[in-house]
This record gives C-alpha cells, structure tokens and sequence, in this order.
C-alpha cells in the first residue's frame, strides 16, 4: 500500500485477511467539503499512559483503573499545549474508560465553554477483553492462549468472550459515522485509546481491519483528519506529542520487557508494546 502525501492511497491491494477484496456494498464516510463550507475535522487524541499498563495488566473497561502518575503528567502537559496554541473545537467526546475520562478532564480548562459538555460514550472504547480475561496480567493471557496474531482473520478469538478484531471495528465504524452525520463541518475531539485511532485509520482511508501496516500510538499524542473536496479524508497529523519533550517515556515497569495497554494490545510473548 501507497499513502500519499495527503492521505489519499494512491496504490492499495486493499484485501481482507482472507485475501478477498472488500465487497461493492462496503461503503465509507464521506464528508465532502465545498469551498464556501468549513470543513469536517477529526482529533483522535490517546489517553495517557494507564496504571494498568504499568501494573501489565489487560485492563478492559471493568477494570481500568485510570491514568499512571506519568500518565496524568503528559495529559497536563498536552493541556498547556492547548492554552498556548488554542485549537478551536465544537465537541468534544471521550471513551467510557477512566484512563480517557481523566484525560478529557485534564483537557477542559484548556478547551473553554465547549469542555463543558463532554460526552462519554461506549462505541469510542477500546477493544473489549470481555469479563473473563479483563483483568488479566499480561503473563498469565500469553501462558494460557499464546500471543495474538493481530494481522491475522480479524473473525479469529483472541480474547475468549470478548470482541473479535472485526466487531471491534465494527462498532468504531458505528460510532465515528455517527459522529461524522451529527458534527459534519465542524471540528470533534475524541479522547480515545490506540486501538480505535487504528480503527479510524482503516475506515477513513478504507483499508482492511488487519494487516497492510502497524501503528504505535503515543500517550496524548494527536491524529487530526480532515474531510476534502473530493469526498475522501486527508491525514494532516499522526502521533503529534511535541508537548512530551522531557517527560520519560513511560513508568518503569517490574520487568525488562516493554509493556503496552491490556487490551490496549497484546503483541508479544515478551510482553506487550500496546495501542491503546
């Protein structure tokens, strides 16, 4: 796959996992701007790190327990970014997780009057463990089921119970196109987790749910898309964390492996370097 300099793929075999093409009934967003409208503006932005990512635990969304010491650091420090360079937003909305919500209201004195309305809604959630496995440590998921195969049939079980990659997706579609038909030309901040930015990136620049790239997200860093005049999406920015210069990189963890975010994505049998 080829992405140009805007965002637009210019060369894309665009397969499944199966190696199918998607069907002629799949449709996709389309926002189309005119030159005498504003434009239709997406800001994903990621929550800051979590305790659960320190702790390896697969902390789904009945046992998220907030954001790290670090985590709320970076937060604070993307808020003051915000006051020193205002970015003029009309909504805002955040995931249903305490690690997005202590985001969001670290955000509100640097957003003015439209913080004052932040919804938080479940279809923003990050890929759902289901109640057997979330709470699970890290050691314990890859012992008993073996590591992920994230590029793999996004209809595989990863987590027994859980969302599937393709239900995953499939309610993060549901979600922003309800966004996209409420707020068209206007501009939506959504405080999120990495996972749904890589849902977000497929559906917008219509790629299928596994496989083709991989993101790493950062910890309050900021994507931002922009609908064009030709009814597609432009990518103007991903992982924008200019506001983390000289904080550390993570909270150590008790381990030599790296870690990620439960099921903010677990990659490696070592471990997991997540997308949350």
């Amino acid at each position: 796959m080829v992405i140009g300099a805007t965002g637009r793929i210019l060369e894309s075999a665009r397969t499944d996992a199966k190696g199918s093409a998607p069907g002629p009934a799949e449709t996709y967003p389309r926002a189309v701007t005119t030159s005498d409208a504003p434009a239709t503006r997406l800001l994903l932005v990621r929550h800051g790190e979590s305790e659960v990512t320190v702790r390896r635990v697969i902390g789904g969304p009945r046992t998220c327990s907030g954001l790290s010491e670090l985590g709320r650091r970076q937060a604070v420090a993307l808020g003051d970014r915000l006051r020193r360079q205002p970015v003029a937003v009309d909504h805002v909305v955040s995931s249903q997780y305490p690690r997005a919500i202590e985001t969001a209201e670290a955000l509100r004195p640097a957003l003015g009057d439209v913080a004052d309305h932040i919804r938080r809604l479940p279809g923003w959630g990050e890929h759902d463990p289901g109640p057997d496995i979330d709470g699970m440590t890290f050691t314990a998921y890859v012992e008993r089921f073996g590591t992920p195969d994230w590029a793999g049939d996004p209809d595989a079980v990863i987590f027994p119970g859980g969302e599937t990659t393709r239900q995953f997706h499939e309610r993060v579609r549901a979600a922003l196109d309800d966004l996209l038909d409420t707020h068209a030309g206007r501009t939506t901040m959504v405080v999120c987790h990495g996972g749904v930015v890589d849902a977000v990136f497929r559906r917008l620049l219509r790629i299928a749910p596994t496989g083709g790239f991989e993101l790493h997200t950062l910890n309050t860093s900021i994507t931002e898309f922009v609908a064009t005049n030709t009814g597609g999406w432009r990518l103007v920015r991903y992982n924008d964390a200019a506001h983390l210069a000289g904080l550390p990189e993570a909270t150590p963890r008790g381990d030599a492996a790296d870690a990620g975010e439960g099921t903010d994505r677990i990659v490696a049998s070592s471990g997991a370097d997540g997308a949350a």
